[in-house]
């Protein structure tokens, strides 16, 4: 048991810290989902096992083990097995010895005051109290006085300050060394509680993607000989004919003392184009989509690309420098949207006023896409409404999910009302990448859409997992015209571009496979669609089909879509 335990911790830990040298650098919000998902991986695939300050005790039920951390630094730092991990390791492989060796002095380029912002933040201290349901220290369960926390909590938290306070890099033995106590009890009972959640949401997750293959198996065979040379001739895959301009615009709202910048791509065409807005995800900003902007500016559209100040990149900065203690304000739940309306209202304004916009722009006839919580974004926009009831219902009980997403997500609990209906008239489609749906709207705040949506999910997303944030909320959808396509194999970050200000790597299994495969799938089914949907152009449904969507699917990345879906739906 001793041996499979560091085992299932190593496979774990390698994944999120190897290689971080050799990785392209990214944006600060993929900086804390880094800082966040490596907290939650330690809790959820049984590498929430954080070592003691001198000695570890391994307990499943009445059965206890130790180890030093002396002898296992002193392993790390010389690949040497003294008499102790002799024995406690005497059957394991070379090569996963030598894994864990890497796993212990692999550098954490997260500095002490990123640490500890993130760690007082509401949703780094929620990952703490997760983290102490496994991890306790000498004073098991004593409560500190004048405080609901107990001694675990806030040893925790400076064991991973202190550490990261040492030097610019620290590391995994690191942590485990500045614990403050003599010895720290591992609950592998609880652990493994735990690793059943996870594998339960995995197996039916899995089950899921594999009804979705199915169904869209069906519609291939439907649909395979509806001209098929013509659809193998629209090759969507590449840029449109159009050249375009981009030009920035600054944009004040005096009724919410709100300031941001919008980037436009304009087509050079002699005509009145659809405005596109693109919506970016917490903590990223307007260079993320960049490449879907250039995409569908040169297929016609007029691309509008605004910066959502109160969760940009500049928020996770201040955040990061100590200038704030806040990841986001609930209130961005209601500003995001609104910044979307009060664009559309200074595009309205400048196609009037403006030569550069004159007879250019169809503000009428408008799409918008985002990702995760620009995903939320899109979708209020569409007619989704927020659902205090089921926050009240999901958000009682967070210590027992596995769902990352609810932590950003149960924010807009603390709203001062109880209802808020954000859908645009002039909003005629929507494209939810990764969004965030299941607590902040719930079913009954979904199926108030009634324009087309299409929802893009990724099977490997560890922020918003596909089944609980994307599937399920696709089967509750009312309107007639609506889609879902699953990348297998994505992840959260797939379909995000390497922003040129970042300047920190991401590890590659965050990242995922072929993220430009993934990035040229959003190109695609966003054109079709809003060629489909905003342009009225009947012809490209057939796009949409997955007769055509089986001729650009490529591994390592396959890519399924359905009109339809019966999760509930029992075997025969």
């Amino acid at each position: 048991m001793n041996y499979l335990f560091f085992s299932s911790l190593l496979t774990s830990i390698k994944g999120s810290f190897s290689n971080l040298r050799s990785r392209p650098k990214f944006s600060l919000w993929q900086k804390w989902v880094w800082c966040t998902l490596n907290l939650t991986i330690l809790l959820v695939s049984l590498n929430s096992q954080t070592l003691a300050a001198k000695r570890l005790s391994l307990s499943f039920g009445i059965i206890q083990r130790s180890i030093s951390i002396e002898s296992l630094a002193f392993y790390a730092r010389t690949g040497k097995l003294n008499n102790e991990l002799k024995t406690y390791f005497q059957y394991a492989p070379q090569e996963k010895l030598t894994e864990l060796r890497q796993v212990l002095i692999t550098p954490i380029p997260l500095t002490n005051v990123e640490i500890s912002q993130f760690l007082y933040t509401p949703i780094g201290e929620n990952l703490l109290e997760k983290l102490e349901n496994i991890i306790q220290g000498e004073s098991r369960g004593v409560k500190i006085r004048g405080t609901s926390r107990s001694a675990g909590f806030y040893a925790i938290r400076a064991a991973l300050i202190l550490a990261a306070s040492d030097s610019k890099e620290f590391t995994i033995l690191d942590i485990l060394e500045k614990f403050p106590s003599n010895k720290i009890s591992i609950d592998l009972a609880r652990s493994l509680e735990m690793a059943l959640e996870v594998r339960s949401l995995i197996n039916q997750t899995r089950k899921a993607i594999k009804l979705i293959d199915k169904e869209s198996q069906k519609e291939v065979n439907i649909n395979i000989a509806t001209d098929i040379s013509a659809i193998l001739a629209a090759n969507l895959r590449k840029y449109g004919n159009y050249n375009w301009q981009k030009s920035t615009i600054s944009l004040v709202d005096p009724n919410r003392s709100r300031k941001f910048n919008a980037d436009i791509y304009l087509p050079e065409v002699d005509r009145e184009s659809p405005v596109i807005v693109i919506s970016h995800g917490l903590g990223s900003d307007r260079t993320s989509f960049v490449y879907l902007a250039k995409y569908l500016a040169s297929h016609g559209f007029v691309v509008a690309v605004p910066e959502h100040p109160g969760s940009n990149a500049e928020q996770l900065q201040a955040l990061l420098s100590a200038n704030t203690d806040k990841i986001t304000s609930p209130k961005e739940f209601i500003d995001r949207p609104l910044d979307i309306k009060y664009l559309l209202d200074k595009l309205t304004s400048l196609s009037q006023t403006e030569t550069l916009f004159k007879g250019k722009l169809n503000i009428q006839q408008v799409g918008v896409v985002g990702q995760s919580f620009g995903g939320y974004t899109a979708l209020a926009l569409a007619g989704a409404q927020i659902n205090v009831e089921q926050m009240n219902k999901t958000c009682s009980s967070l210590e027992d999910s596995l769902n990352v997403s609810l932590l950003l997500q149960c924010l807009a609990y603390n709203l001062n009302q109880s209802e808020y209906n954000f859908f645009d008239p002039r909003v005629k489609v929507a494209i939810a990448i990764n969004p965030i749906t299941s607590s902040v709207f719930g079913r009954d705040g979904f199926n108030q859409i009634r324009i087309p949506v299409m929802i893009i999910s990724s099977s490997l997303d560890k922020i918003a997992p596909a089944l609980p944030e994307q599937i399920k909320p696709f089967t509750w959808l009312q309107t007639q015209n609506k889609y879902l396509a699953l990348i297998d194999g994505g992840t959260h970050f797939s379909t995000i571009a390497e922003s040129p200000d970042a300047t920190v790597p991401l590890p590659s299994d965050i990242i995922g496979a072929s993220p430009e495969l993934a990035q040229n799938y959003i190109q695609v089914l966003s054109n079709t669609f809003f060629q489909a949907y905003v342009n009225s152009n009947a012809n490209y449904r057939r796009y949409l089909d997955n007769g055509y969507i089986k001729t650009i699917s490529r591994e390592p990345l396959p890519l399924s879509i359905v009109r339809s879906l019966d999760l509930d739906r029992k075997k025969k």
